[in-house]
């Protein structure tokens, strides 16, 4: 589905994605780890148009998207779940939701995925009617996981996830990110939380100082000394 070769980012002069290179199967979920600074957080910005490349490829289902624009990669098939969340704090949730649907023409289909989305996440349903902007940070990153449910795509960029939430949630939103997989999207899934990352992923790449180090199934990786020594703290 999608190929990345040898991608380069450069902000100015800082090479901030040296070389970086991996594949992501259809139906499967790839997860990206690496300290900060790795360049994890780049590189999904590289795939949905938001940073230009200086170098290398980015294919999706044969077709060459290096540096397309970025409102050019939703009807392409790709969706962002940005670092952070970026919701809209003075929309409803339904709102919020609604608005990820904007380029679907097809308004009974956003109504379908927004239901969707209720189902997977019962709590946003509960305060669809709610500001974005009073929700816990645990309830805004369902939505922002959400969303990209409700642009739909061919493959879903999910950009740290678990950050900033308590334990209980973590596992949560891990669960429902299997889940959504189980329903058929591809996901790049970059996250800090290397353990659980690992747990669900079915392919692993270790990105270090702008390279792609290390590479192969996930509970392979996650059995490799430097990986469990680095990221897993055993």
């Amino acid at each position: 589905m999608l190929v990345v070769k040898n991608l380069k980012v450069n902000y100015g002069k800082i090479e901030a994605i040296k070389d970086v290179s991996f594949e992501v199967p259809d139906g499967k979920i790839v997860t990206l780890i690496g300290a900060n600074g790795a360049g994890k957080t780049t590189t999904l910005r590289a795939l949905s148009g938001l940073e230009k490349t200086s170098g290398g490829s980015i294919v999706l289902d044969g077709m060459d998207i290096t540096n397309r624009e970025a409102h050019k990669m939703v009807p392409l098939g790709i969706s962002h779940v940005p670092e952070g969340r970026k919701i809209f704090p003075t929309l409803t949730v339904r709102e919020n939701l609604e608005l990820a649907g904007w380029t679907i023409k097809d308004k009974k289909l956003v109504r379908e995925r927004i239901e969707e989305v209720f189902e997977l996440f019962p709590r946003i349903k509960e305060r669809a009617s709610q500001l974005g902007g009073t929700l816990s940070g645990g309830e805004q990153q369902m939505l922002a996981v959400g969303r990209g449910i409700v642009t739909g795509g061919k493959i879903l960029l999910l950009d740290e996830p678990s950050m900033g939430l308590a334990p209980v949630l973590v596992d949560e939103i891990f669960s429902q990110i299997l889940a959504i997989n189980k329903k058929g999207t591809t996901i790049l899934l970059v996250e800090q939380n290397a353990a659980e990352a690992l747990d669900i992923a079915d392919f692993a790449y270790v990105l270090e100082v702008g390279y792609t180090t290390l590479h192969g199934p996930a509970k392979e990786i996650a059995k490799d000394p430097r990986v469990r020594e680095a990221y897993l703290g055993v």
